[in-house]
């Protein structure tokens, strides 16, 4: 049981990390609900719930097996119900003694367009788009609140247009007139790089812009965290000699960003931007660059890993556009939310979650749903913006704890077999 627990965790994070990583639904995901058993998160991460569930799950097994101790066979799944007792008290006594409490005056606003994909990147459709998104964003869902005023950040998903913002002054001009002086505007936008004003764009970013009321852009943050097989090919010019093409059907796929860090956002603190999957990256999805250091660049190095080492200011709360409507009608949506709301859990610290389709949602420290809207509806959702709370056991150590838990497993499974007599 326990060898079983360590191969799966070890397996499950070098899925996480091999070849840019891709940790998407680890078994640790199985102990997330109810939400006082997700709690754990914050002790372990995803990880460390992983190792415990695969443990726990398997342990009746060894009442089937006539190999066991057969003077003790309750004991393992004893220990696992008492664990699983454990994380339930622990979960149900950390929610009940931290109530959701808001950053004082920060009022958000976040729109929820459910454009259809054909729509959303049909560079014909430009007016069509820009129309729904204003008066989208400029109807409350509280019908008594006057528009956009007393708004203090108003929030688009991912990849919001059908053109390159920055290259269409008419756009910013009608975002400029939106905005009361006291809101600004945090979009995704598709980003060219620097280059001559009638220059053909062949490969871009996938980014967020700061805007203010003026339309200017405050701030810029391009995805560091590509998507393989949706934003770039692993070894993308052979790939596409043979006649493959990425997801988004960019020729030499996106440019990936140099750094992830935190941004300004006036009228509230600061924030961490993630684009879509990026969330999904346990003890990645925050720069640490205090425990990030030598050996994890060089070891980086060779297995691709992104190089998200940034500033070590602990933002305010967490910033998710996505636009999971590649997805559909689907459990992927659903499984995108859930693995977001675990980094909440995970850092301490509030999801502000944008989605093109949905799931659009305001997400506390501890993964309480404040609001949210549901998957395929179009809308939008007016909320305060969540209170973070301490730096948890895990945002100070990240896998470290895990990793001692997992070599201690390993050497009882090597001492255990090397005791054992020959069959």
């Amino acid at each position: 049981m326990l060898a079983l627990a360590v191969a799966l965790t070890l397996a499950e994070w070098l899925r996480g990390h091999l070849f840019s990583g891709f940790p998407w639904n680890a078994y640790g995901y199985a102990l997330i609900s109810p939400i006082w058993l997700a709690q754990g998160a914050a002790l372990v991460g995803i990880w460390g719930l992983t190792f415990l569930a695969v443990a726990v799950y398997a342990s009746p097994a060894v009442l089937a097996d006539e190999r066991a101790d057969t003077r003790r066979p309750w004991l393992a799944p004893a220990l696992s119900a008492a664990a699983i007792a454990a994380l339930a008290i622990y979960g149900a006594v950390r929610l009940e003694r931290t109530p959701t409490s808001d950053v004082k005056d920060v009022r958000l606003r976040i729109m929820q367009p459910n454009l259809q994909q054909d729509e959303k990147f049909n560079y014909s459709q430009k007016q069509q788009v820009m129309s729904r998104y204003l008066a989208l964003s400029d109807r409350p869902s509280d019908p008594q609140s006057p528009g956009l005023r007393g708004v203090t950040l108003l929030i688009w998903p991912e990849s919001a247009f059908p053109f390159f913002l920055t290259r269409e002054p008419d756009a910013l001009a009608q975002i400029a007139a939106l905005l009361p002086a006291e809101t600004v505007l945090i979009t995704g936008a598709i980003r060219a790089p620097e280059a001559a004003a009638n220059a053909p764009v062949t490969r871009a970013y996938n980014s967020i812009y700061v805007i203010d009321h003026h339309g200017s852009i405050l701030s810029v943050y391009d995805k560091v965290h590509l998507v393989p097989f949706g934003e770039y090919l692993p070894f993308q010019e052979l790939l596409e000699r043979l006649g493959l093409m990425q997801l988004t059907k960019v020729r030499g796929g996106f440019i990936p960003g140099e750094q992830r860090r935190t941004q300004p956002a006036p009228g509230a603190p600061n924030f961490l931007p993630l684009v879509c999957y990026e969330i999904i990256f346990p003890d990645n999805a925050v720069p640490r660059s205090e425990r990030k250091g030598w050996l994890y660049r060089q070891v980086g190095r060779y297995l691709d890993w992104p190089s998200v080492v940034g500033s070590a200011e602990r933002p305010g709360w967490l910033l998710n556009l996505t636009n999971d409507g590649w997805f559909g009608a689907s459990a992927g949506p659903y499984q995108h939310f859930q693995q977001a709301r675990i980094r909440a859990i995970e850092e301490g610290l509030p999801l502000v979650r944008a989605a093109n389709s949905g799931i659009s949602a305001v997400v506390d420290p501890l993964g309480r749903i404040v609001k949210s809207l549901p998957l395929g509806a179009e809308g939008v959702l007016d909320a305060p913006l969540p209170q973070p709370i301490a730096a948890t056991l895990y945002a100070r150590w990240g896998d470290a704890l895990v990793a001692v838990v997992v070599a201690i497993a390993f050497l009882w499974v090597l001492g255990s077999r090397w005791r054992a007599p020959p069959a």
